[in-house]
C-alpha cells in the first residue's frame, strides 16, 4: 500500500511528501519542497496558513498549483484577485446564499432518501461511484441547468481535469483535454440558451447570460471560465468529502454508534471530520519580497497552504488527528479562509448533513470490506470505498 492509500486509513497525506528530501523535515513549519521545476515553499502550520490566506496583496490566487507558476489557464473567480474577485462573488453568491440553500434542504433529503433506498437492500456498495459521486452530482446539475442523463460523461471530463497523476507534458494534455471538452460542452449550452431563452430558467447558466462587471457583460471567455470551474467543484468537492466522513464512521465504531442514537450530533461531527480530513490543498504566488513567518520570500515564489496541515496543528488543536465529536466549536479552515474562502460551505455543509441523517436512519451499521485506495494532489479524494452491511 502506498502512502496516500495508507493516508485514507487515517486522514489525508500531505501533497509532495515522496519528494521531501528528509522526514526531519516534517517536524518544522515551513520548508522547501523540492517537487517540479522550481519547487516551493510549504508552510504546515494553522497560523502562516491563515495569513497567507488572508492576505492576497502579499499571496496572489492568480495561481493556486504549486508546481505549475505560469498555468495557461483561469479559473474564474478563484484565480481572480480583490478588487475584481469581490465582482464576481457578488454575481455568484445569491446561488449559494444561506437562504436559498435553507429553500433547498427538502429536496436534497428527497434525493438522499430515493438514493439511499435503492441500494439498502443490496446489502453493500462501492460507495465512492454509487453514491458519493451521484448525490452531491445532481444537485450540482440541478443548479446548472445541466442533463442528469449525461452525469458519466461529466465524470469523465472530471477525472481528466482533476485526477491526473505526474507532472509532465502527457498529464498536462490531458488535463487540457478535459477542460477543452467542458468549455466546448458549455459555449453549445450557452449558444443554445441564447437562441431558445426560457423565461421560466432560474439555472446559474441561464442567468449568467445577463451578468455585467462593472457594468458590461461578462465575455463569454470569463463566463466559460467561471463555468469551468464551477463544474470541478459541483462535480467533486463534496463527493470526496462525503467519502471521507464516511470512511472514518465505518472504521470508528463509537462515533457511528453515536450519531445514530444522538443524530443531532451531526452537524458537530460534520465540523470534525471537515476539520481533520480537508480535501483541497491550495497553493499562492508571492507578489513581493518579505520575511513570512521567518520564510525569505522572493517575489514569484510558489507556496503551498495546506488545509490538511492546518487542521492538524496541534498547537491549536489538542489531539488534532483524532476526531473528538465533544471537541465543542473548531475553527477550522477547511473551506479556506479570506476573500477566496469556499463560496459553497453552506450547501456541502446541508448536503452532507442531510445525507448523513438519511442513511443512519437506514443503516445503522457498516463496515469497511476492501482496502480503499485515494488520489493525492490539490484536492484529495477516494478512487473506491467499498462497504457493506447486514449478516
Amino acid at each position: 500500500m502506498d502512502t496516500f492509500e495508507l493516508a485514507a486509513l487515517t486522514g489525508p497525506a500531505l501533497t509532495g511528501f515522496a519528494s521531501i528530501d528528509s522526514r526531519q523535515d516534517l517536524m518544522r513549519p515551513v520548508f522547501r519542497n523540492t517537487e517540479g521545476d522550481a519547487g516551493y515553499w510549504m508552510f504546515t502550520d494553522y497560523a502562516a496558513i491563515l495569513e497567507g490566506l488572508q492576505h492576497p496583496e502579499l499571496w496572489s490566487s492568480s495561481v493556486i498549483v504549486p508546481t505549475d507558476p505560469d498555468p495557461p489557464y483561469q479559473w474564474i473567480p478563484v484565480m481572480v484577485d480583490p478588487p475584481q474577485h469581490a465582482k464576481w462573488r457578488q454575481v455568484l453568491a445569491e446561488y449559494f446564499s444561506p437562504g436559498r440553500v435553507k429553500g433547498l434542504r427538502d429536496e436534497h433529503r428527497r434525493l438522499a432518501a430515493e438514493l439511499i433506498d435503492r441500494i439498502s437492500a443490496e446489502g453493500s456498495c462501492e460507495f465512492v461511484k454509487q453514491v458519493a459521486r451521484v448525490f452531491p452530482s445532481h444537485i450540482f446539475l440541478n443548479i446548472m441547468g445541466m442533463p442528469i442523463e449525461r452525469l458519466d460523461e461529466f465524470l469523465e471530463w472530471e477525472d481528466k481535469m482533476l485526477h491526473q497523476s505526474g507532472l509532465g507534458d502527457e498529464a498536462m494534455a490531458i488535463r487540457l483535454e478535459g477542460m477543452t471538452q467542458v468549455v466546448g460542452y458549455f459555449q453549445s449550452l450557452i449558444d443554445q440558451r441564447r437562441a431558445d431563452p426560457s423565461p421560466d430558467a432560474h439555472d446559474i447558466v441561464s442567468a449568467a447570460l445577463r451578468w455585467t462587471i462593472d457594468g458590461e457583460p461578462v465575455s463569454d471567455g470569463d463566463l466559460l471560465n467561471c463555468l469551468l470551474l464551477l463544474f470541478m467543484a459541483g462535480l467533486d468537492t463534496v463527493a470526496s468529502q462525503l467519502s471521507y466522513a464516511m470512511l472514518h464512521l465505518a472504521t470508528h465504531d463509537e462515533d457511528r454508534a453515536r450519531i445514530v442514537a444522538e443524530p443531532e450530533l451531526i452537524p458537530r461531527a460534520i465540523e470534525e471530520m471537515l476539520r481533520v480530513y480537508p480535501i483541497v490543498q491550495t497553493a499562492r504566488k508571492a507578489t513581493q519580497d518579505m520575511e513570512f513567518h521567518g520564510c525569505p520570500v522572493k517575489a514569484g515564489d510558489m507556496a503551498s497552504f495546506p488545509l490538511a496541515a492546518a487542521g492538524r496543528d496541534e498547537t491549536v488543536f489538542p489531539r488534532a488527528r483524532e476526531v473528538d465529536l465533544d471537541r465543542g466549536v473548531a475553527r477550522h479552515i477547511s473551506f479556506g479562509a479570506g476573500p477566496h474562502r469556499c463560496l459553497g460551505s453552506h450547501l456541502a455543509r446541508q448536503e452532507m448533513t442531510v445525507f448523513l441523517e438519511e442513511w443512519h436512519a437506514r443503516i445503522p451499521a457498516y463496515r469497511v470490506t476492501e482496502t480503499p485506495v485515494e488520489h493525492a494532489g490539490q484536492v484529495f479524494g477516494l478512487d473506491s470505498l467499498q462497504l457493506s452491511w447486514g449478516n
